[in-house]
């Protein structure tokens, strides 16, 4: 039996499928994975609840399974949030130094100041992160607790999304009996599984495919300084290969995972796969395997094509020398690394997320996990520093809510 205090639950919340990862801390602070559960889900649409009950019951699911794999009993999760409506912006804050002697509480103060910006009703503020701080004009501190100094500024990213689904999301946890402890963007979460501390500091971007969403973040300098969303990922190449080749969705969705080439070049001219007829011509069809790369090149060109534009509109055009770092369940497929160097200019690399925990890593080793592990570490890289009581703001709301005391 696992010990309870020690453990770390990660809830992937994904456009089709529902993941949960538990995970034990070690004497050394190594997490061991002593238990996965994973559930198709139909009740959210690119990263966005839209059927409580369907998303509540393949959550329930998900933790049953996990459970029973790590024998334990799962009471509170670590649960990522993607979707269109998440965007970002960068803020400033400044406070005096109250003893001459920058302290903790300093450090709090300073970064409340940053969050003190003017949002619509119907947003949230999902993070506020450190890119930097200043003390009396002097930039690049990334540690000031401690230094001398009369007046303190942090330079900080914000995270937003929409109240409504944080919202919906906190509502289907709830309903299995479980408490959110925090709630992490998407792109956030897998960039802590799979970027190492060299790559934040020469400039990167992190790319997570998934079904619904395409999640972006770039760090320069060791901070994050961009995170977007684009409308467009996995579900839309399957549904040019079912209409294309005119075949069931199911089945379309098999072609692409056992046989789909991001680039016609690398499919031999002689290889054929057999594909499913659909309606009154429900017989299989033979067909040249460079047919189904013909279909899926041109999405993915302009998937790439589209996170590149928005790296040049941000400004991050010649910043990046670590390059792209590609994770998430839609790059694994053959010949997506190389296509994508040759659309972004620059060096790029799977990320996989398994060496960064123990224990059942296998289980967990390949791109489509990536957020679930970074959702392990999460926490415990938050209380490395200065942090809001987990019960503030908007989830003491939530909870009020909930109990019907609003």
């Amino acid at each position: 039996m696992a010990d309870e205090g020690k453990l770390v639950v990660s809830l992937d919340v994904g456009t089709s499928r529902i993941e949960v990862v538990v995970a034990e801390q070690t004497h050394d602070g190594r997490l061991d994975v002593i238990g996965v559960g994973r559930q198709a889900c139909r009740g959210i649409k690119r990263g966005v609840v839209v059927d409580i009950e369907s998303t509540t019951r393949a959550i329930r699911r998900a933790v049953e399974e996990a459970e029973l794999m790590a024998e334990c009993e799962i009471r509170g999760v670590v649960a990522s949030i993607s979707g269109s409506h998440i965007s970002s912006q960068n803020s400033h804050g400044m406070v005096p130094v109250r003893e001459r002697e920058v302290s903790t509480e300093d450090v709090m103060q300073v970064l409340e100041a940053a969050r003190a910006v003017n949002l619509p009703a119907d947003r949230h503020l999902l993070h506020a992160l450190p890119q930097e701080y200043i003390i009396d004009h002097q930039d690049g501190i990334q540690s000031p607790e401690g230094m001398a100094g009369v007046r303190l500024e942090v330079r900080a990213h914000l995270v937003t999304c929409a109240e409504s689904a944080v919202l919906n999301i906190g509502k289907c946890i709830t309903r299995c009996g479980l408490q959110m402890e925090a709630l992490v963007a998407q792109q956030l979460a897998s960039a802590q599984a799979v970027l190492n501390p060299d790559e934040k500091e020469l400039g990167v971007c992190l790319v997570d495919m998934g079904a619904g969403t395409t999640d972006i973040a770039v760090y320069t300098g060791g901070a994050v300084r961009y995170t977007g969303v684009i409308p467009v990922a996995g579900e839309q190449v399957t549904n040019d290969i079912a209409v294309t080749l005119r075949t069931p969705i199911k089945d379309a969705e098999e072609l692409k995972l056992r046989h789909a080439c991001a680039l016609v070049s690398q499919v031999p001219d002689d290889q054929v796969i057999q594909v499913q007829g659909v309606g009154s011509q429900q017989e299989e069809r033979t067909l040249l395997r460079r047919t189904l790369a013909e279909v899926v090149q041109p999405r993915y060109e302009e998937l790439f094509t589209l996170v590149n534009d928005e790296l040049v509109r941000q400004g991050f055009d010649g910043l990046l020398a670590g390059g792209v770092v590609l994770t998430g369940g839609a790059v694994q497929m053959e010949g997506v690394r190389e296509l994508a160097e040759g659309v972004f200019d620059m060096p790029v690399r799977i990320g996989q997320p398994g060496e960064t925990v123990g224990g059942l890593a296998d289980m967990v080793q390949d791109a489509s996990h990536a957020a679930a592990v970074g959702l392990l570490n999460w926490e415990e890289q938050q209380q490395k520093g200065p942090r809001r009581n987990a019960k503030s703001g908007w989830w003491e709301a939530f909870w009020k809510w909930f109990r019907g005391e609003l």
